[in-house]
C-alpha cells in the first residue's frame, strides 16, 4: 500500500529549534544559525528510514491573516513572534527541500494544519497509509484508521517518537479523533488564544463530549433538561453563559478539510535529489555528516570539473589556424565528431561540427563542418602519423566516409577501453563515461531556465546553438580526461596489450564491414534464430519449474531475490542495489544448484 508522509513544517522547525540550544547552537562560518534546520532534517531522515513512503509533502504556514483571524480578533493574539535566529532558517530549510525534490505546500489565508488536514483526507479517499509528522496535538483530530500522528521529541539532539491513530486516541481520551473538536470548543486553547467556555478545564471537556458527543447536543440537553445531573450550578451556568464562545471556539480549533489546493497526491510523489544543489547546501550549513551519510562527497569531484570546464575557453567559427597549430606541435589529436541529431541509420547521418581539446592550455576549439573546414582539416584527418583519441571511432571512420575522407591514425577509443575495463556493464555512452570517470553531468549544458522561449526570437535559436556547440566541446573535455583514467587502469590491469593489439586494430575492420555490409544467408539466419529461441523457451520452463515460479530471468532484482532469499544461496557480492548476478557470481555459485547452470546457458 502507498505510504504519504506529510509534515507540519512550523511546528517541527519549531520543535528542532528549541531542542537543539545553548551550547549545541550550531551555524554557518557567517555567522547564520542552523539548529532548526540540522534538527528538522534529522526529524525527516528518521521517519523516512523508518517508514520508506514513496510520497512526500511539507505544509508550512505564509504570513498574513487567516480566514480564523476575521472570525475572531483574538486569535493568536497573544503570540509573540518568530525568535529572528528561527525566522532566518526558514528560507534555508526551503531550499534544502527543493533540492531533495520534496513538495512544498503552503495557502495564503489557511494555516499549514488545514494543509495536512485536506492532503491527508484526499489520500485517505485513494485508499493510501498516511503518516503526519507534527509537533502540535492539534491534528490528533486528524487520527483515523489510515491516518497516524507522529509526534517527535527532541532532547540533547536525540529523537524519539510516538504514534497516535485511531485506537490509541479511543484508549487515552475515550472519545473517536473528530471529537476532540468538540473538546476544544470546551475548553479552549490558551496557546492560540481560543477563548472555550470559562472555568471548563480539558477533564470536564472531556467527560461532558464522552457523555454528549457534541457539544450542540450538549447545549440541547443543558437547556431543555432541567435534571441533569452532571451539569448543574457554577457549571451549567458556565456554559449556559458561553454559548456563543463555545461554537466560536470549536470553528476556530477545527482543521479545514477542504482547503482549495491546487495540487494532485500524484505530484508529491518522491525523486531524486539534486544531489549537486543538496552538497552544495550541505557544505555551506557545514553538515557534514549528513554528507558522509548520503555519500555525496563525490559531488565535490562533480562541482571541481564543472568549475574547470566553466573556465575553459571555447573558439568556435572560424578559428581553424590555432587547431592547426596545436595538432601540429602535439602530433596528437583529441576530438569529438557531432553528428546532426536525427534518429535514422549511422550511414544516413551528417556531421554538424567537430570540437578538439588541448589539455595544457584548457582550450576547446568547434568547428563548424563547412566545405572549407573540412578541405582543410582532410590531410590532418587521413594522416596516419597524428594520433586520434576519442570515442566511438567506428562510427567516425564510416562519418568520415561519406565526405570522401579516410580516417586514419585512430590510437584510442575510450569506449573500447571502458568496456575491458568492466565490460559487464550494458552501455557506454560518453554521457554514462564522463559521470563514471569524472563526476561531471554533460547532460547538464541543456539544462533551460523555466522562461518560456518565444518560437520567433532569434536569441532563442542562437542560444540553442550555443549550447550545442558547448556540449560537443564538454564532450572532447571529457575524452581527454577518461582517456588518462582509462589508460591509467588498463597499464594496472595489464590489458594494454589487448587493446592496442587486438580491440583497436579490429576497429578499422568492423568499420568498412559496417560500411560495405556482408552477405549473409537470410534463411539460415532465420532458422538459427528460431532454433536459438526454441532452447530459450525450454531453458525458460526448466528455470521456472527450478524456482517454483515465474519471473522476469533479464531483472536483476528479481533473479537475486529468487537466488539468494527464496533458495538461500550463498551471496558472493552486493551492489548498491541490491545482490550482484553477473556471470562472476553465477559462475561461482554453479555447483551450489542446478538452476545456475541453465541460467548461464
Amino acid at each position: 500500500m502507498s505510504r504519504l508522509i506529510l509534515v507540519d513544517g512550523n511546528s517541527i522547525m519549531n520543535r528542532a529549534f528549541y531542542g537543539i540550544m545553548g551550547s549545541k547552537m550550531l551555524m554557518t562560518s557567517d555567522g547564520i544559525y542552523t539548529n532548526a534546520v540540522y534538527g528538522f532534517l534529522s526529524i525527516l531522515f528518521k521517519i523516512q528510514e523508518d517508514l520508506e513512503p514513496e510520497y512526500m509533502a511539507v505544509a508550512f504556514d505564509l504570513k498574513g491573516p487567516t480566514k480564523r483571524h476575521e472570525m475572531y480578533e483574538g486569535y493568536k493574539a497573544n503570540r509573540h513572534g518568530m525568535p529572528d535566529e528561527l525566522a532566518v532558517q526558514m528560507p534555508i530549510v526551503k531550499d534544502i527541500l527543493r533540492a531533495m525534490n520534496i513538495s512544498i505546500v503552503e495557502k495564503q489565508g489557511f494555516e499549514g494544519d488545514d494543509v495536512l488536514g485536506t492532503l491527508s483526507k484526499e489520500a485517505e479517499i485513494k485508499g493510501m497509509d498516511v503518516t503526519i509528522l507534527s509537533g502540535d496535538r492539534d491534528t490528533f483530530q486528524l487520527a483515523s484508521d489510515k491516518i497516524t500522528i507522529r509526534i517527535p521529541r527532541t532532547k540533547m539532539g536525540k529523537t524519539e517518537n510516538e504514534d497516535y491513530d485511531r485506537n490509541r486516541i479511543l484508549d487515552e481520551y475515550g472519545i473517536e479523533p473528530e471529537q476532540l473538536i468538540e473538546v476544544k470548543g470546551l475548553m479552549g486553547d490558551s496557546s492560540d488564544n481560543i477563548p472555550g467556555v470559562p472555568g471548563v478545564g480539558e477533564k470536564t471537556a472531556l467527560n461532558l463530549i464522552r457523555n454528549y458527543q457534541t457539544i450542540e447536543k450538549l447545549y440541547n440537553e443543558v437547556e431543555n433538561n432541567p435534571n441533569l445531573l452532571d451539569v448543574r450550578g457554577k457549571l451549567k451556568e458556565k456554559i449556559l453563559d458561553n454559548k456563543e464562545l463555545a461554537f466560536l471556539s470549536k470553528q476556530l480549533g477545527e482543521i479545514d478539510r477542504n482547503t482549495p489546493l491546487d495540487i494532485k497526491i500524484e505530484s508529491l510523489r518522491l525523486q531524486e535529489w539534486n544531489k549537486k544543489e543538496v552538497y552544495q547546501l550541505f557544505k555551506y550549513l557545514r553538515f557534514n555528516r549528513f554528507i558522509e551519510r548520503f555519500h555525496l562527497e563525490d559531488q565535490e569531484e562533480l562541482l571541481a570539473q564543472e568549475e574547470l570546464f566553466s573556465k575553459k575557453v571555447i573558439h568556435h567559427k572560424e578559428e581553424i589556424k590555432p587547431v592547426l597549430d596545436m595538432i601540429t606541435k602535439e602530433n596528437q589529436m583529441i576530438y569529438y565528431i557531432a553528428p546532426k541529431e536525427n534518429d535514422g541509420d549511422l550511414l544516413d547521418k551528417e556531421i554538424e561540427g567537430i570540437s578538439f581539446y588541448n589539455s595544457k592550455e584548457n582550450v576547446s576549439y568547434y568547428l563548424p563542418w563547412n566545405e572549407g573546414n573540412r578541405k582543410v582539416l582532410k590531410p590532418i584527418l587521413e594522416n596516419n602519423d597524428i594520433k586520434k583519441i576519442g570515442y566511438a571511432q567506428k562510427e567516425d571512420i564510416i562519418l568520415l566516409k561519406k565526405y570522401k575522407i579516410d580516417f586514419a591514425g585512430i590510437n584510442y577509443d575510450i569506449k573500447i577501453a571502458s568496456y575491458i575495463i568492466n565490460p559487464n556493464d550494458n552501455k557506454y555512452t560518453i554521457e554514462k563515461l564522463a559521470t563514471h570517470y569524472l563526476k561531471l553531468d554533460i547532460n547538464s549544458i541543456n539544462e533551460e531556465d523555466n522562461e518560456q522561449i518565444n518560437l520567433f526570437d532569434v536569441k532563442s535559436e542562437e542560444n540553442i546553438e550555443e549550447k550545442k556547440i558547448q556540449k560537443s566541446c564538454m564532450k572532447s573535455y571529457a575524452i581527454a580526461n577518461i582517456y588518462l583514467k582509462t589508460l591509467k587502469k588498463l597499464k594496472e590491469t595489464n590489458q594494454e596489450e589487448l587493446f592496442y593489439n587486438i580491440e583497436m586494430p579490429l576497429v578499422e575492420v568492423l568499420a568498412d564491414m559496417q560500411y560495405q555490409g556482408i552477405c549473409v544467408d537470410k534463411k539460415e539466419l532465420i532458422d538459427f534464430g528460431n532454433t536459438l529461441k526454441e532452447e530459450i523457451q525450454k531453458l525458460t520452463k526448466e528455470i521456472y519449474k527450478l524456482a517454483g515460479e515465474e519471473f522476469n530471468i533479464n531483472s536483476t532484482k528479481q533473479l537475486g531475490n529468487i537466488l539468494f532469499e527464496k533458495l538461500k544461496l550463498p551471496v558472493i557480492k552486493k551492489t548498491k542495489n541490491g545482490y550482484s548476478t553477473d556471470v562472476e557470481v553465477l559462475e561461482k555459485l554453479k555447483k551450489d544448484h542446478k538452476i545456475i547452470e541453465k541460467i548461464l546457458d
